[in-house]
């Protein structure tokens, strides 16, 4: 029986957030084209680009979801078959669909296309699940306002597959369906421009806050819970995010998802380091578990801001009045940003426990005991950055190196489900000085260090303790 895996599914607003998220152990990607997405304002890809992310994404044994979420108008949906044309053609592995036209259309066009049913489908329960099922639809992802046990009943009922969004942004309207947007902002959030009304404040009975914007969801510590209602991918929400936070996210979500797969619920644990590093990328007063273990509460609003919050970095002691001293909370980096009147920068590496000091602009003022929030953690973005952003795709790679005296050597290389085979020009000889024991062979291999491929060593055959020294072997591996 084949072990079961989750798909971590990770958002990509540009190619730069594809290869992040690739890089990051996304097993799929969803991403807008230039048309008939729900965020028209990310940077989306081109017509060429989805083609080229398409045939990356298998060459890595990943997967690529179109959105076609929004509602489509009848002058729009005619152009859908030329659309998409090129893309099936190219082998697009799903769209993801909101409109029934649209899900009729690509039915009779693409008849072996997978289609899967957008949240804003507003699949509530079993029965909604097991009619769209009838229409075509592989996957579901139901209303994000459901509790784990309405989820677990859509699986259990049906034989679909379940996609939940585990972290990320909330829309206040229900399954995303969103009419103050057009009512207030003049753009439609159902047509891909959501104005987003919920992130503005409101006053009420003369209180000025933002009663409508939701904290982001992150639930790492119900993986184990999930899992077991039988979802089949773990949705992370971000296509207007940069590639930073796409490829943090996604692997701490592989990283977790991984853990429980191999481990079971038997010493799962969330470490407070991992939850303080999505804290520091984005959140909006902290997270929420989302609707799985409750049905509503004020917990899940952030009232006080609609952005980022940052981390608690300087607790203030005094101000005498342009300097403000304090002490500081965690450590902070060079290229840090405090969120204070017109931002304050870092400009050297300080270490938490030390006293603070700075000089703020005129006429800023901050209360003895309040806390400073960092807003941005330069040193955790360059790691990021170097850790999963690059020109190239990073694969796992295994290898069987072959040394045989009188024949060419040989590597072969497994990568997904292709094999490659390269061979020396040269025959191995056997070694005149030096043998080429084991142990040095492995120590030669790992000055190569933290790089793309990670090779295991099998030496299939010993002559007695001596091998051949190996002159201009080159072997070169193409992974683009």
């Amino acid at each position: 029986m084949e072990k079961r895996r989750i798909e971590i599914l990770a958002p990509a607003g540009s190619y730069a957030s594809f290869k992040a998220a690739i890089n990051a152990g996304a097993d799929a990607v969803y991403a807008g084209g230039p048309k008939f997405g729900a965020r028209a304002y990310a940077d989306n890809f081109t017509k060429e680009e989805l083609i080229e992310a398409i045939k990356e994404a298998h060459i890595y044994g990943r997967k690529l979801y179109l959105t076609v979420n929004t509602l489509l108008k009848n002058n729009e949906i005619s152009e859908l078959p030329e659309y998409l044309s090129p893309l099936y053609e190219a082998g697009l592995d799903a769209v993801i669909v909101q409109d029934i036209g649209v899900l009729e259309l690509v039915r009779e066009y693409f008849p072996k296309m997978d289609i899967h049913a957008s949240t804003q489908m507003t699949i509530t329960g079993y029965r909604g699940a097991a009619f769209m099922e009838g229409q075509g639809i592989s996957r579901v992802v139901p209303a994000r306002e459901l509790s784990l046990e309405e989820v677990r009943m859509i699986k259990e009922k049906t034989g679909l597959e379940i996609e939940c969004f585990v972290h990320g942004a909330l829309c206040y309207c229900y399954s995303g369906q969103c009419l103050l947007s057009s009512m207030i902002g003049g753009r439609s959030g159902n047509r891909g421009q959501c104005a987003q009304p919920c992130r503005l404040p409101y006053t009420v009975e003369g209180e000025k806050k933002y009663y409508l914007s939701p904290k982001d969801i992150c639930t790492l510590d119900l993986i184990p819970e999930l899992a077991e209602a039988g979802i089949d991918s773990f949705k992370i929400e971000g296509r207007m995010k940069k590639p930073e936070y796409v490829a943090a996210v996604t692997a701490m979500y592989r990283k977790y998802t991984d853990l429980y797969m191999q481990n079971g619920k038997k010493g799962y644990k969330v470490s407070s380091e991992d939850k303080r590093i999505l804290m520091d990328l984005y959140n909006r007063g902290g997270f929420s578990a989302g609707y799985y273990r409750q049905h509503n509460g004020q917990n899940m609003i952030a009232s006080d801001r609609p952005n980022h919050a940052g981390v608690p970095a300087v607790k203030v002691e005094s101000q005498k009045g342009r300097l403000i001293k304090g002490k500081i909370l965690t450590d902070l980096h060079a290229g840090d940003v405090l969120d204070i009147s017109g931002s304050y920068t870092i400009g050297k590496d300080q270490k938490k426990g030390e006293a603070f000091s700075m000089v703020v602009q005129k006429q800023v003022y901050i209360k003895q005991g309040s806390t400073i929030n960092r807003v941005r953690n330069e040193s955790l973005i360059t790691s990021i950055h170097k850790q999963y952003i690059g020109d190239s795709i990073r694969q796992k790679i295994d290898g069987k190196l072959t040394l045989e005296v009188g024949k060419p050597a040989s590597l072969k290389l497994y990568c997904n489900e292709s094999t490659y085979t390269a061979y020396s020009k040269e025959i191995v000889e056997q070694a005149q000085n030096r043998p080429m024991e084991r142990e040095r062979i492995v120590s030669q291999i790992e000055k190569l260090g933290n790089t793309p491929s990670v090779l295991k060593l099998w030496i299939l055959r010993w002559m007695k303790r001596f091998f051949s020294r190996l002159k201009h072997l080159m072997i070169f591996a193409e992974k683009r």
